[in-house]
């Protein structure tokens, strides 16, 4: 049962999480007894917890649409230029903390609760996730929209309501199993639903070309997209803006043709073929799989959102009161394309000015290329996406012929450029020959933006240097770096608040919205009680989480040992094997010598392997087996635990990380395009280990190399030993621990009863890891040895912690997004703060007259 906060407590805590007043308090208590009464139709004789997290949902709900229908109306009248942002993924996780931290009212809610005598812990267990993503890049999406309302700029993100987000992971025997994520069955008190604004969808069907007319795409079959919204609150700002999520729907007529020949029944269980559009998000992350429905997906998801964004361009305050032209469109909409997989809202935007609104090819293309920008994320080549061209023109067939069109006229300009160049055509061309004709969605994107970006330092490198190149040379001015960044709220506030206050505390409540105010962090770098403190703060989040283990695991951990963690999807790049090689490689030392002092270890792995990703399900279960091993063997005792995190997601990732004392980044350099994980787990007081690759080069150089342990082969290396070629089998010759660990693994020792379940990991280390685990081994194993010898040191530890927090500040989706806005969207943040719903409209218009002026 949550105890009431002291004075001394509520005086700490005022602004970072709302001031309690008692009328506040009580009137919470009204609307939870409100909404538990009308809403539920309970009584608390009756109720479950979940209704009561249903009706504190609803009251904190209460509280955001004044300021939600405020934020629309006043957009209207200050009518800013629109930043839409498109993306199939949103990994949202959990919004009630968040939408009471972001208003202010977590304590009196807290309070409240309490006062109600439930316990607020408990309720907010009862919020499934919204796991609308697979990983980093759907989380991106969710810290920018959180990022995009703080700044007060007029944004919408758009995407898909997936009924079953990212599969739920159960283990079982050691192997991954997966369950459907039936994350709506109770309802989701955040989503409005929007019938009114329901539109058509067009698929299938054939152009008919009459000569000196338009081609019409005509015989098409319609699926009606259903919009619910979802508010988005800045941090204390009043401004809520909307993530708008298309479900699909059938019309009513959908195959009723057949009923004339009386399979009425038929033609309603039918239906789903529609609605099957929006029913389960791809569980792929960094893989492309060119499936039909995905394409479907991707193609209802902009079609969709552009008839939106048209409209709302259309009944504007300046459109709707004089003549339409189009010509401003750039002025007032800015598209950002997150990843590919909205990419075909290029031709989308292209058929609606050319065919529907009547303008000529070149004043549209003109106008799209102005709109359009496009954010790439990966340089694996199996992530990219190529789409048949057959698939397309069963599809899409007018797309098809505008993306011929858009082919011609991008490679009629690169052969007058090169015109002896035949092999740059050929590479730059956005159709790709050979076995099946393939469109090159990335080059799609590129020759449609006015700007591509990539998402760390080194990896915008790679892309101008080496993926891109051609284009890169041809249009440098295109290509910009955005470091990605995460939002402080839900990844410091939220999941961290022992830490959060103690900064607070420490240098004032400014760094919430200015995440660079926590150098002023490197002042009390040798302040004693300052030190004890963040040390003190990280041991309560290890006892809190140690005990989440015990409960869920039924494992003994030592919370006096270091929690080693590596918590991301299982791929073959991101190198889980090679840190289960250096636990087998402790695991034999200490086996060895069980005497000798050892720097007792918690190394935690969790994450979720693709379905159909055969080797990242034998990483999971190889992990789970030496797991088992290590944790029941008694000469071993404390000194080592591996506990494999089930069904990680955003709500699990809250409790881990501010219990985490070293964070794992270690993919193979150039592999990874940023990463954002390894900035939350800075900001909350972890070390990093890791490779000179994606955003680990940038945080060695905002914290000092000196501060991060920085281990293994930098991106150049890895480009030499690709040209010499890559000998596993050396290594293994040349390494003693090495060749002891993938002995084990070979001849059984972890799995006896099945002595060769592991040939396919350790046919792969040998002949074709793309990764070079091996390469990595002996640098990385020396590096965990000065970790351990640094965390025998508290005091010292804990200095480099606090340079790690201060040095921060860089990684925050606010400062992501300020970059965004300024350097590609062409608008400014603002600070200005939306005026309440409790005063008039006049002091609406003014507020909207004053951002007009800025």
């Amino acid at each position: 049962m949550a105890t009431p906060l002291t004075d001394q407590e509520k005086r700490k805590q005022i602004s970072i999480r709302g001031i309690v007043g008692v009328e506040n308090v009580a009137e919470l208590k009204k609307g939870f007894n409100r909404h538990l009464h009308f809403t539920l139709v309970k009584d608390r004789n009756v109720a479950t917890p979940r209704d009561y997290y249903f009706a504190l949902a609803h009251t904190v709900r209460d509280h955001l649409v004044g300021r939600w229908i405020r934020t629309q109306q006043f957009y209207y009248e200050a009518d800013p230029k629109r930043v839409y942002y498109l993306s199939l993924e949103f990994y949202m996780g959990r919004a009630l903390q968040n939408t009471m931290i972001n208003l202010g009212l977590q304590n009196s809610c807290d309070e409240a609760i309490y006062q109600l005598g439930l316990d607020m812990e408990d309720l907010e267990e009862m919020e499934e996730d919204a796991g609308l993503g697979n990983g980093g890049l759907g989380r991106l999406a969710a810290c920018f929209l959180d990022s995009m309302a703080t700044l007060g700029l007029a944004a919408y993100g758009y995407g898909i309501r997936y009924e079953y987000g990212i599969f739920n992971q159960k283990i079982k025997d050691g192997w991954q199993v997966e369950e459907a994520d039936d994350w709506l069955r109770y309802g989701n008190p955040w989503e409005k639903a929007r019938p009114e604004f329901m539109l058509p969808v067009h698929f299938y069907g054939r152009v008919e070309e009459e000569e000196g007319k338009e081609p019409k795409w005509v015989n098409t079959q319609v699926v009606l997209a259903m919009p619910y919204d979802t508010p988005i609150p800045g941090y204390m700002n009043n401004t809520v803006n909307t993530m708008r999520l298309w479900s699909a729907r059938a019309p009513n007529d959908f195959n009723l043709r057949d009923f004339n020949v009386g399979d009425y029944i038929q033609a309603v269980l039918d239906r789903n073929l529609a609605e099957n559009i929006s029913r389960v998000l791809y569980p792929n992350d960094n893989f492309f799989e060119g499936k039909e429905l995905r394409l479907k997906q991707e193609y209802f998801a902009v079609a969709a959102t552009l008839q939106d964004v048209i409209r709302r361009f259309k009944t504007s305050k300046k459109n709707s009161s004089g003549p339409l032209s189009f010509d401003s469109f750039p002025d007032k909409v800015a598209i950002q394309l997150n990843d590919t997989h909205p990419a075909m809202a290029i031709p989308e935007l292209m058929r609606i000015f050319v065919d529907i609104e009547k303008l000529d090819w070149d004043a549209a293309w003109n106008i799209t290329k102005k709109t359009f920008a496009y954010t790439n994320h990966t340089v694996l080549p199996e992530a990219l996406e190529r789409w048949p061209v057959e698939l397309m023109e069963k599809l899409l067939p007018r797309h098809l012929q505008i993306i011929y069109k858009i082919n011609q006229t991008h490679l009629d300009h690169v052969a007058s450029l090169f015109p002896d160049d035949m092999d740059r055509i050929r590479r730059m061309s956005l159709v790709e020959e050979g076995e099946g004709k393939r469109v090159n969605m990335a080059h799609l994107c590129i020759v449609g933006s006015h700007k591509v970006n990539g998402v760390a330092e080194i990896h915008s490198d790679i892309i101008k240097r080496d993926v891109f190149r051609d284009f890169s040379e041809l249009e440098p001015g295109k290509f910009q770096n955005k470091t990605n960044g995460i939002t402080p709220r839900r990844w410091l506030l939220l999941c961290n608040p022992g830490l959060a206050d103690l900064i607070a505390e420490a240098i004032g409540e400014e760094y919430v919205k200015d995440l660079t105010e926590l150098q002023k962090l490197n002042d009390l770098v040798d302040d004693d009680a300052f030190i004890r403190d963040v040390s003190k703060v990280k041991q309560d989040n290890k006892l809190k989480f140690a005990q989440y283990l015990e409960k869920e695991y039924n494992v003994d951990v030592n919370p006096a040992s270091m929690f080693d963690v590596h918590v991301k999807r299982i791929h073959e790049y991101k190198r889980q094997l090679l840190n289960c090689l250096h636990v087998i490689t402790m695991y034999n030392r200490i086996k060895r010598s069980p005497t000798k002092p050892f720097v007792p270890r918690t190394v935690i792995i969790g994450g979720k392997a693709a379905p159909g990703y055969h080797m990242a399900k034998m990483i999971i279960k190889l992990i789970t087996t030496v797991a088992d091993v290590v944790n029941n063997d008694p000469v071993i005792g404390r000194k080592l635990k591996v506990i494999y995190l089930e069904n990680y997601r955003v709500s699990l990732a809250e409790k881990v990380i501010p219990a985490t004392d070293l964070s794992e980044q270690i993919s193979t350099a150039g592999t990874e395009a940023s990463g954002t994980g390894n900035m939350k787990f800075m900001l909350n007081g972890a070390l990093t280990i890791g490779t000179m690759d994606g955003a680990n080069v940038e945080m060695a150089e905002e914290a000092g190399e000196e501060n991060l342990f920085i281990f293994g082969m930098r991106v150049e290396d890895v480009a030499e030993m690709d040209k010499e070629g890559y000998d596993a089998l050396q290594y293994y010759e040349d390494l003693p621990e090495l060749k002891q660990a993938i002995n084990q693994i070979k001849s059984g020792y972890f799995s006896p009863k099945q002595p060769e379940m592991f040939s396919d990991i350790i046919n792969m280390l040998f002949y074709h890891d793309r990764f070079k685990v091996f390469a990595d081994y002996e640098s990385y194993v020396k590096c965990q040895e000065k970790v351990s010898a640094l965390y025998k040191d508290p005091r010292e530890w804990t200095r480099v912690v606090i340079k790690n927090i201060a040095a921060s500040g860089k990684f925050s989706s606010d400062r992501t997004i300020t970059d965004y806005a300024t350097e590609i969207w062409g608008v400014e943040p603002t600070d200005l703060k939306i005026p309440p719903p409790s005063e008039p409209r006049e002091a609406l218009e003014e507020t909207a007259r004053a951002l007009r002026k800025i």
